[in-house]
């Protein structure tokens, strides 16, 4: 296992700067996701360490060796694609020691190694098969079985699971991250699915336009987004933006939300927030912070009618009209609300997050 660093790498494409000044710090035996849209730049950072990718600015350090000149096949890394990329024409057992084999290691330790990956993965029962003998979820197996094989200090895992459907890759997520705890390899994992990187990662760091955004825990990220990007980016559903005004109210702070009522700000926002009275905020929510009442109370002051009810089983999540704008709220399925019907908003408001309106960045971080 090797820690990784990277010093303020730059990647340009003509004129498009695919990857902007980052710099990041995986620690050993971490398991980093670089998440962001298609086009942000963390399919050609996680190439840059692995040497795929020629840098135009910037250092790799892989443990304690710069690697930012060497070739991919000395920088002791794993990789796995989103494409498998296994042999058709060798068996499940040849295919999992060809790293191996190209390293000219001893018969009988590449038969330790296969062995062993191929038990950690649950395919020992394959080995004599080919790649069309098996399923797409068994060939997702091979490739990472043949990653583990190497035993090498870090494994770079491109989207490896996005070929795969629903069910299968909601198995393989639990089988992945049960793997690598198992083998506390240094991982960095790409993906846009912000539902992978949320179950798996030790840390996220949420990509746009070639830089890092947000580096953080999965929880930290979800809870205090640094911006309304990130917000709307991690999240089903999204996180809710509400326009609002801030105003004072004997001691403290309330926002009004036009054509809806006001709610109190929280003591630990107030101070923050001190300097946008009278000024317009954007007040930022997640749907199961919200909670549905049908009359109104002291911490229920924002007045909605429900427009759709989308039952989902263990809750029901309802598309509120708020004033002008709509937005997405999680109540318990039992509470058997309806199209059409008023009903009164209580906001959790220790869950709240206010942003300015120009900027879109969370106001205090």
């Amino acid at each position: 296992m090797s820690e990784i660093r990277l010093e303020r790498i730059h990647k340009i494409y003509k004129e498009t700067r695919a990857v902007d000044d980052v710099s990041l710090h995986i620690s050993q035996g971490e398991f980093m996701v670089l998440l962001g849209p298609s086009g942000c730049g963390k399919t050609t950072l996680l190439r840059s360490i692995a040497g795929l990718e020629e840098i135009d600015a910037g250092s790799v350090i892989i443990g304690d060796r710069d690697v930012t000149e060497m070739p991919p096949r000395n920088r002791k890394i794993a990789m796995v694609f989103q494409s498998y990329a296994v042999f058709p024409h060798m068996s499940v057992f040849e295919n999992i020691a060809f790293g191996l084999r190209m390293q000219k290691l001893e018969k009988a330790e590449i038969d330790k190694r296969v062995q062993s990956s191929a038990e950690l993965l649950h395919i020992e029962n394959l080995l004599e098969r080919y790649p069309s003998q098996v399923s797409g979820g068994q060939r997702q197996r091979i490739a990472v079985a043949r990653a583990i094989a190497m035993q090498s200090e870090v494994l770079l895992m491109d989207e490896p699971l996005s070929n795969l459907d629903a069910l299968l890759r909601l198995e393989m997520r639990a089988e992945l991250k049960r793997l690598l705890q198992e083998v506390g390899c240094t991982t960095v994992y790409v993906t846009h699915d912000q539902v992978e990187a949320m179950s798996m990662g030790d840390r996220i760091a949420v990509m746009r336009a070639g830089k890092i955004l947000q580096l953080g825990a999965p929880l930290e990220i979800y809870q205090t987004p640094v911006d309304r990007f990130v917000g709307g980016f991690i999240g089903n559903p999204p996180m809710n933006f509400i326009a609002a005004s801030v105003d004072r109210q004997g001691d403290g702070l309330i926002a009004g939300v036009e054509g809806a009522g006001s709610v109190q700000v929280d003591t630990r926002d107030a101070a923050s927030l001190d300097d946008y009275v009278g000024q317009p905020v954007t007040l930022g929510i997640r749907a199961e912070n919200i909670e549905v009442q049908r009359q109104a109370t002291d911490g229920a002051t924002l007045k909605a009618r429900v427009l759709v009810v989308e039952p989902l089983g263990s809750h029901d999540l309802l598309t509120c009209q708020l004033g002008t704008e709509q937005i997405k709220v999680s109540t318990r399925p039992d509470m058997e609300v309806k199209a059409g019907e008023d009903v009164h908003l209580a906001l959790e408001r220790e869950r709240t997050v206010w942003m300015d309106p120009d900027s879109e960045r969370t106001i205090g971080m």
